[in-house]
């Protein structure tokens, strides 16, 4: 079979300055992927992260060769076969592999008619994903919390570890301003041990669901200490990349996410997803800054989810392309009824 495949990098800009931990940024790129078979188009895209190796400038630079497999084994249904061959050519660069992944699941679910949940022949649970409070001043993100709960967003997502001792100034205010919502805590890597041990108690007194990633992945033991004393469950991003991972954190946390962008794929989450509940771990499906390109077919893991942070294509000031029904952070794979991913070029004027 002849497979035809494009690529095309996209600028996104975002709604309001996105600050964590590590920066902040009012924009980012993507770097969009479609492969076709004559009839049906399968659409995907990468959202590189300087912390895992890749920019969108590396992800151009391996594409080629990454749909130089695709092209050989000339079957889009053969995903397994394509990673294998990704994987001799190129070592990591998942975010690049993440595009084609999604854009065959994409090609293969049209092919067949069917949603990709269906195709992948999953059920039909649903999940309510987070809504992120970037890191700001208190009163900023006070203010972004009651933006997100008077949208009728339930779950939020506070990130903190500025590292300026204002934390809980601005976890407090976050509280005030959406005192009935479902807060995570993020800290992405920021914190000592001792801080994060120390933090953790005054963040459970302000009812927060799980704490993570509270210190560098590069130290585990740091991690253990925190799992061991912290008065809250821990979730780790950063700390477990890829499946092989898993073993190594599950004695040290209690919540493994999951992003195709780290791991690879639909494919590669789904190892992912499979190894962590193997090890007695809750499993979170996060997200980048993402097009809907990309976030769609994360979207249909969702029934083996215990939770869902899957906000990016809502943190941008638009997208030129549509996605899958999420609202209010709602997401039902039975009302994913477009074949495929869903996702489209955008039909509301802002792509």
């Amino acid at each position: 079979m002849r497979l035809e495949t494009d690529v095309e990098r996209v600028r996104l800009e975002t709604a309001e300055p996105f600050g964590i931990s590590r920066g902040t940024t009012t924009g980012t790129q993507n770097v969009v992927v479609r492969i076709g078979d004559g009839e049906h188009v399968g659409l995907g895209a990468a959202a590189p992260s300087t912390r895992y190796g890749e920019t969108a400038a590396t992800v151009e630079t391996v594409l080629p060769d990454l749909l130089a497999v695709v092209e050989d084994v000339a079957d889009p249904h053969a995903i397994d076969a394509v990673h294998a061959g990704m994987d001799r050519v190129v070592r990591r660069n998942p975010a690049a592999k993440a595009a084609v992944d999604v854009a065959l699941h994409d090609l293969a679910a049209k092919r067949v008619g069917l949603p990709l949940y269906r195709h992948l022949g999953l059920g039909t649970d649903g999940v309510t994903s987070s809504y992120t409070v970037s890191l700001a001043d208190a009163e900023t993100m006070a203010d972004r919390a009651r933006a997100a709960t008077d949208a009728g967003y339930e779950v939020l997502k506070v990130k903190l570890g500025a590292g300026d001792g204002a934390d809980r100034d601005r976890f407090d205010a976050v509280r005030a301003a959406a005192p009935g919502a479902t807060v995570r805590v993020d800290a992405n890597e920021a914190w000592t041990p001792k801080q994060a041990v120390r933090n953790a108690a005054w963040l459970a007194d302000g009812d927060v669901e799980f704490l993570e990633q509270p210190v560098p992945a590069s130290d585990p033991e740091g991690l253990r200490q925190v799992y061991e004393h912290a008065p809250l469950p821990v979730a780790v991003d950063e700390s477990c990349e890829v499946a092989s991972d898993v073993p190594q954190v599950a004695d040290r946390a209690d919540v493994v996410v999951v992003k195709l962008m780290k791991c690879g794929g639909v494919r590669p989450a789904l190892e992912a997803i499979h190894a962590a509940r193997a090890h007695g771990l809750e499993v979170m499906l996060g997200c980048m800054l993402e097009t809907n390109a990309a976030i769609a077919a994360g979207a249909h893991l969702v029934p083996l989810l215990d939770y869902a942070d899957l906000d990016g294509s809502l943190l941008l000031a638009s997208d030129p392309y549509d996605g899958v029904p999420m609202p209010n952070g709602t997401l039902e794979p039975t009302t994913f009824d477009r074949p495929g991913t869903g996702a489209r070029p955008a039909t509301n004027g802002d792509g």
